[in-house]
């Protein structure tokens, strides 16, 4: 279901494996880029070159169940370019069989290469596979139309890094200021949850009519009552009123039925020019920003990055013990000498 959402590459060369294999023993190598190691719920894999740099990859878990899922696709190291990418995308996805489903990495760009347009057009296309299939099994899986999904993805092409984000995971980068190179952290993205006071005026705008769009709710606001984030891929329950029956477990069903959707597949979408103080960038689920804030979080990275030549860290995990889990994965990488 996440196919058009990854075909954002004008060339694809490789693709880097960005989660543990099922039942891989614990286990650490050093003998080359392709290393990885297991802990516990800890799992990373070390340094690999491609296009943009290099690439690393770690996953805390802070329980068995990792409902997050990370991919990441690019171009080889000596492609033109002119003609290559490198992309990673963050789909938080919805406990559904149906819907964890690996995604390809069939290479596809918009008619000028990897653009925002292109990337909007990916989203939204694989926001109507997801709708369709929704619609094929609603009679016999109805639970289907209350399953959804954040994502968040980045994509460098030709120096240039895009991000775009439905839902509250986020991206943060952490560059170089000052002669004496001091680490900071630029937020990278901002979250659609109705918990802030922009995002609940953004739905009170769109929808005048509707004094319940948002609702506070054991001390958190919500989207009538029901979820926090205002933007997924899915939760067709909450954008298709015909959803929205007695089909459906009582607990996501609405009072008052809608006329237009309550939630948008619209990803907020930022690009900007990689500079040379530019060195790495998290992509996190909510689960680490609720403990660490954008500057202990690069701070944790940049003190014991195995190399600062513009990485991607990907850290994942929605529980608690998550802040605890990523100080252990910066015990596991050599501090720059």
């Amino acid at each position: 279901m996440l196919g058009p959402l990854l075909r954002l590459l004008s060339a694809c060369g490789g693709v880097w494996p960005t989660s543990p294999a099922p039942g891989a023993a614990a286990s650490s190598s050093s003998s080359g880029d392709d290393s990885e190691g297991r802990d516990g719920l800890l799992w990373w894999r070390d340094l690999a070159r491609c296009h943009a740099g290099d690439v690393s990859v770690a996953v805390a878990q802070a329980n068995q169940v990792l409902e997050d899922q990370c991919r990441l696709d690019s171009a080889p190291p000596s492609a033109p370019s002119s003609a290559s990418s490198t992309a990673t995308a963050a789909p938080t996805p919805p406990a559904s069989p149906a819907t964890t489903s690996s995604p390809t990495s069939e290479a596809f760009s918009g008619p000028r290469g990897v653009t925002a347009d292109a990337i909007r057009e990916a989203f939204l296309a694989t926001e109507e596979g997801f709708l369709a299939l929704v619609s094929s099994l609603w009679e016999a899986q109805p639970d289907i139309a209350t399953a959804g999904t954040c994502c968040l993805v980045g994509v460098v092409h030709n120096r240039t890094l895009f991000v775009a984000n439905l839902g509250d995971s986020r991206a943060v980068l952490g560059k170089k200021v000052g002669r004496a190179g001091q680490i900071t952290a630029e937020q990278l993205s901002s979250e659609h949850n109705a918990n802030q006071e922009a995002v609940r005026q953004e739905l009170k705008a769109q929808h005048p009519d509707d004094a319940q769009i948002v609702a506070l709710k054991h001390g958190v606001w919500r989207v009538r009552g029901l979820i926090q984030v205002s933007r997924s891929i899915g939760d067709a329950y909450l954008k298709h009123a015909k959803y929205n029956t007695e089909q459906i477990k009582p607990k996501f069903r609405l009072s008052e039925s809608f006329s237009k959707p309550l939630l948008s597949a619209d990803p907020a979408i930022i690009s900007r020019n990689l500079e040379p103080n530019d060195c790495f960038i998290i992509f996190a689920s909510d689960g680490l920003w609720e403990h660490l804030n954008n500057q202990e979080a690069v701070e944790i990275v940049h003190n014991h990055q195995r190399a600062v030549n513009m990485p991607f860290i990907k850290i994942k995990g929605p529980k608690p013990q998550l802040a605890d889990r990523l100080h252990k994965l910066g015990l596991h990488a050599t501090p720059p000498a």
